[in-house]
């Protein structure tokens, strides 16, 4: 008698087992997320940005299930604007910049307090007195000064790790391949911005060349900083390295990624739940 009584002891637990199983499951399913996220992407220029921007597209949707938020991804740049951003507490741009038409919703954005993560190509310009506020005042940058080639790996500062997009850094780390920019500002001088991470000096000489002038010896360069007076982040990582000189399938191989660094995947997971959560 002992046999059978054990094995209904036996079903009993594993029936529990299961149901408690089975209850978690369905609790984390139904689970409302805590905020939304709305990256803007364009995917139309520079091989290595639309790269950067579908790798983006795979990797986030998989934080968003991990780390409980919301993320849409659209083309459609005139989706800036009030009506639809109500509900998202942070918009991205992943390879582009915002269009003239949608340039005063997304200042209203932001002097509303949503938040923002820039990557790499978002802050660049050439000509920055044409959009004076993003350029000069909001990002800080001023014009595109010059760039690393070709992309390579660079060993961060993390110079303030107080911040709740840094505050889970170690004091340096290595980061993935890019591409670096360097700008016409001087960041460090703006008492507005708040330099989170630069290339460690231990990094030169930066880049391969073959132009001399894109090999970095020294010099002072932000990678990362905020805006103290809005909920921002400005990240220059986003261009992953190609293979131009070669040909696969009629297109060009990727040959780095920036989604596989954990590291520096921590800043923009930290950076997300500061905006979304305020943590």
């Amino acid at each position: 008698m002992r046999a059978p009584f054990k094995s209904a002891i036996t079903s009993l637990i594993y029936a529990g087992l299961l149901l408690t199983f089975k209850t978690n499951i369905s609790y984390g399913q139904n689970k409302k997320p805590a905020f939304k996220v709305l990256a803007f992407y364009s995917a139309n220029w520079d091989q290595a940005h639309i790269s950067f921007a579908h790798e983006a597209n795979r990797w986030f949707p998989k934080m968003a299930e991990e780390f409980n938020f919301t993320y849409d991804s659209t083309k459609k740049w005139s989706n800036l604007n009030a009506e639809y951003l109500k509900d998202y507490k942070a918009i991205l741009f992943l390879d582009n910049v915002v269009p003239p038409a949608q340039r005063e919703e997304f200042k209203k954005y932001m002097e509303n307090g949503g938040g923002f993560i820039g990557f790499h190509v978002s802050a660049f310009t050439q000509d920055p007195k044409k959009w004076d506020w993003y350029y000069n005042e909001f990002l800080g940058s001023g014009s595109y000064k010059g760039n690393t080639w070709r992309p390579t790996s660079a060993v961060l500062k993390v110079e303030d790790r107080k911040h709740p997009a840094t505050k889970h850094l170690p004091r340096t780390f290595k980061s993935s391949p890019n591409e670096w920019y360097s700008w016409s500002n001087d960041l460090k001088a703006n008492p507005n911005i708040n330099v989170l991470l630069s290339i460690d000096q231990s990094s030169f000489p930066l880049g391969t060349g073959p132009k001399l002038h894109e090999i970095w010896h020294s010099g002072y360069y932000p990678v990362v900083w905020t805006n103290k007076n809005y909920k921002m982040l400005y990240v220059n990582m986003g261009h992953n390295d190609i293979d131009y000189e070669h040909k696969y399938d009629n297109t060009n191989k990727t040959l780095s990624w920036q989604f596989v660094n954990e590291t520096q995947n921590k800043l923009i997971i930290d950076a997300l739940l500061w905006m979304g959560r305020g943590k």
